[in-house]
């Protein structure tokens, strides 16, 4: 594919933009490591929002909705649409929890909440645990997105791929810290979505495609369409639908997901004015994220079945692409080839803005676990801020070629997927739990954190996998590797956790007096306090009930914007206002519910 010097000077001058903002707050983001990790805290939420959204939007994630869409339909997407119980969760009840803690990372929180060996270990072994293993295979995910994309676009090497976009992306990392990828996601954000839009409004109309009503009216595509899986598929339904509803959303850690908040979400949040930017940016977030922003994807994906219905179609299309590489999430890049001179460059340079958002955020966030929470802890405790940031730019540079390397030896983005949350599987309610519940120590996250990963890895690298859930032999249903996962992890924390002692007085009370965070799971620490004449409780009012509301009422206006969005885009205009006039109401009951609950955020 040849690219006009219109499309050139889109990219060039793109790239020239990105860098310039890196460079230009370098200077004040390396004069301190809480500048170059938080910005200094004084983050609004409009601009912390738009960088959560850019942040996901990643090369990967197109190719990873095109995956699912032409293998199991769009129905397939709640395996990631599932999350949004999480992120509301977050919104109305962990957003204020984070900004009032004032930790640096997320696992600073593990010594503030927890003491002793145990909680120094957890927070050491997390860092690189997170920081550098799960980090980088997230990261590989997005490099393996950007080499398909280069492959089938550009004709470009593996190789050529990750040295041409990794170069520049670490460059302007290590040099503009954490402000510099929020303000250039700023940047990023408008990039991504008008190409985002402006290639499904295209492809759409291609004489290949025929228009939205040809499209819709194609037997492949009719097949795919459905918002809900086919309800007389029992095993579909439970795999695709119930257990993410029911199970995966609470019990799975996963990058960006996480039950309680935490990772780069975290890093936003700690990073924001105060405890209402906080929340503000991961409403916006999750609004964006969940409602609006997957339906350009999903038209490429469905056009994508009438250009090339299998993946024969796509390897005789593109016969140099590697064998290794072939999958039917290079659809997007295989349709995006069709794109005109212009704008070709607009989609190429959204697609380079959402790889370089993703990455520069990953590698700051992994940077700031293995500066904060293992080498100024383990390695150098009297480190300077001048070292610390010497260190975050050196680690941001290693962490990338981690992850260029181990993209090099991957294949599929739904893989990578579902192997993150069969590894957090049975995690995820200790996140949820830990603020409100005192018994929760460090063993409790201990023996979740190894069980989850030494299951995951049995059942898929030994025989004990397809013993368990292959399609014909095994012992349990397909779709019980989740379920199996999260109660196995389940039953061992909770046995650990009363079979070891709980956390000191002193350290519950000095984390319930900083955190405020009120209920009948901390009714036995304060009434102890109150009989030793220690005051702990500062007599704020207990939020969760009515921020439970507020997540319920933004969990259905979210929803049924989305399902608003697809129906109006369908043609269904009867069911498309009828959603549409569910989420206006569920709108305007959750400002109402937002009124009531300003008062104990204030």
């Amino acid at each position: 594919m040849e690219l006009s010097t219109l499309d050139y000077s889109f990219i060039i001058v793109f790239f020239s933009l990105v860098l310039g903002i890196g460079i230009y707050v370098s200077k004040k983001s390396g004069s301190s490591s809480s500048e170059f990790f938080l910005s200094g805290r004084t983050m609004p939420w409009w601009l912390l929002g738009l960088s959560m959204v850019a942040t996901t939007f990643s090369t990967d994630t197109p190719n990873l909705v095109t995956d699912l869409v032409r293998t199991t339909g769009v129905s397939g997407n709640w395996g990631w649409w599932c999350m949004l119980l999480t992120g509301m969760l977050t919104v109305f009840i962990y957003a204020k929890l984070w900004r009032k803690s004032n930790v640096s990372t997320d696992l600073e929180f593990y010594e503030m909440r927890y003491g002793g060996k145990p909680a120094s270990f957890l927070r050491k072994f997390r860092a690189v645990y997170l920081g550098v293993i799960f980090n980088v295979i997230t990261m590989s995910a997005v490099n393996l997105a950007a080499i398909k994309i280069g492959g089938i676009m550009l004709g470009l090497e593996p190789w050529q791929t990750i040295v041409g976009a990794g170069l520049i992306t670490v460059v302007f990392s290590a040099l503009g810290g954490f402000k510099g990828v929020v303000y250039t996601d700023f940047l990023l954000f408008f990039v991504a979505m008008a190409g985002a839009i402006g290639a499904a409004y295209y492809l759409v109309n291609i004489p290949e495609v025929g228009g939205l009503d040809a499209m819709m009216a194609n037997e492949l595509v009719i097949s795919k369409m459905n918002i809900l899986p086919d309800l007389s598929d029992t095993e579909m339904v439970i795999t695709i639908l119930v257990i993410p509803l029911a199970v995966q959303w609470w019990s799975s850690w996963y990058p960006g997901g996480e039950p309680g908040g935490g990772g780069y979400i975290a890093q936003r949040m700690l990073a924001a004015k105060d405890e209402n930017h906080a929340i503000g940016a991961t409403f916006f977030f999750n609004i964006m994220h969940y409602a609006l922003r997957p339906w350009p994807w999903i038209l490429v994906a469905l056009a994508s079945l009438v250009v090339y219905p299998d993946i024969a179609s796509i390897a005789t299309a593109f016969p140099n692409v590697p064998a290794d590489k072939l999958g039917h999430d290079l659809a997007y890049s295989a349709m995006l080839t069709k794109l005109p001179s212009g704008l070709l460059g607009v989609v190429l340079a959204s697609l380079v803005a959402a790889y370089m958002s993703t990455i520069s955020t990953q590698l700051n966030w992994g940077s700031s676990y293995l500066v904060f929470d293992f080498y100024k802890l383990q390695i150098n405790p009297n480190a300077t801020e001048k070292q610390m940031v010497a260190v975050g730019r050196l680690s941001t540079v290693l962490l990338m070629v981690l992850s260029a390397f181990l993209a090099l030896a991957m294949q599929n983005a739904e893989q990578i997927f579902k192997l993150l949350i069969l590894f957090g599987a049975g995690t995820g309610l200790i996140f949820i739990l830990r603020w409100f519940w005192w018994r929760i120590n460090a063993w409790t996250e201990i023996s979740a954190m190894f069980a989850s990963g030494i299951l995951s890895i049995l059942l898929k690298t030994t025989a004990l996998g397809p013993l368990l859930f292959a399609a014909d032999t095994g012992v349990f249903p397909t779709w019980g590797e989740i379920p199996f996962v999260m109660i196995v992890t389940t039953a061992i924390w909770v046995i650990a956790t009363f079979v070891t002692k709980p956390e000191s007085n002193e350290v519950l009370r000095s984390f319930y007096k900083r955190i405020q965070p009120g209920g009948p799971g901390w009714a036995k620490v304060v009434n102890d306090a109150k009989v030793d004449n220690v005051q702990i409780d500062t007599g704020e009012k207990w939020s969760v009930p009515s921020g439970i509301m507020a997540m319920l009422l933004g969990v259905l206006m979210v929803y049924s914007m989305m399902f608003a969005t697809g129906h109006w885009i369908y043609g269904k205009t009867s069911s498309a206002m009828i959603f549409t006039a569910v989420s206006i109401v569920s709108a305007i009951l959750l400002m109402v519910a937002w009124n009531r609950m300003k008062k104990d955020i204030l």
